[in-house]
């Protein structure tokens, strides 16, 4: 295991994996308490327009796909803030626009020979160093960000008509919250793919929902598990020659369920 970690390939993917747990343990947070998790899901798969623009196009595709996804994230801000009960139709037909995007311009990709199976599943062992950088800086803008307005996303998440009432931007923070759910999302795809990173977003924020007595309690816990779920299906992943980023959501998963059944167990003992 040593001469495991000693490997810079290895190191790496470790570093990315724990920066990105920090981003989809914040971000995942106000996701699952604002109850946009079908929301966040559109973006996600939206974002693969961006992939398909990248190749299309040749341009780089870490910033390409950026830009993309944000602009998706802007205009379901921009179509959702007032008509809550249609979002998820607006999602459902921007989901579908991006995702056609994404595979005609792949289609018409010239040389196209690019495997988009690390886009759609993640291929966190070949995360450049490179990467990391960009990833720390936008970790560094999302911690910088929700601590600025931390009260304020207190107030939107639980109540946005109280928080409109008592002057709160909800408006604002509503498009910066999907902007940083797109760029939580883009930082993910090294890690998990595009088709995964909604289990990264809400499993760790929903088990540490049940043990948080503050939305801060419950960013730390999560990112914590994310780390700990990374780590783990990384170590298995590599001695098991799997895939990384779905080994990564199965051990989500399966402590998702121990600790469900565990959390039952003892609500009836309680009970008796």
């Amino acid at each position: 295991m040593l001469e495991l970690l000693a490997l810079p390939f290895f190191q790496n993917a470790i570093l990315a994996g724990i920066l990105v747990s920090i981003a989809c343990g914040i971000i995942g947070s106000l996701v699952v308490v604002n109850r946009s998790v079908f929301l966040a899901g559109g973006i996600a798969h939206a974002a693969y327009g961006g992939v398909g623009l990248a190749f299309f196009f040749a341009l780089p595709a870490f910033p390409t796909i950026v830009i993309f996804s944000v602009v998706i994230a802007i205009i379901m801000a921009a179509l959702s803030l007032n008509r809550r009960e249609r979002t998820d139709a607006i999602i459902g037909v921007l989901w579908a626009i991006g995702m056609a995007i994404g595979i005609i311009l792949i289609d018409l990709s010239p040389g196209y020979n690019v495997d988009l199976m690390s886009y759609l599943f993640g291929s966190i062992l070949t995360v450049p160093a490179s990467d990391l950088k960009f990833m720390a800086v936008l970790d560094l803008i999302i911690i910088g960000v929700i601590l600025f307005y931390y009260k304020n996303f207190i107030a939107m998440s639980y109540d946005r008509e109280f928080a409109k009432v008592r002057g709160v931007p909800v408006k604002k923070l509503h498009f910066l919250f999907l902007v940083m759910v797109a760029i939580c999302i883009v930082m993910s795809i090294r890690a998990v793919g595009l088709i995964l990173i909604m289990a990264l977003l809400t499993i760790a924020p929903f088990l540490a929902e049940q043990v948080s007595k503050s939305l801060l309690q419950m960013m730390a816990i999560s990112s914590g598990l994310n780390v700990g779920f990374v780590i783990l299906g990384l170590f298995i992943s590599y001695f098991f020659d799997l895939t990384s980023g779905a080994t990564i959501i199965l051990v989500a998963g399966i402590f998702f369920v121990i600790f469900q059944v565990t959390l039952r167990i003892v609500k009836t003992k309680k009970a008796l």
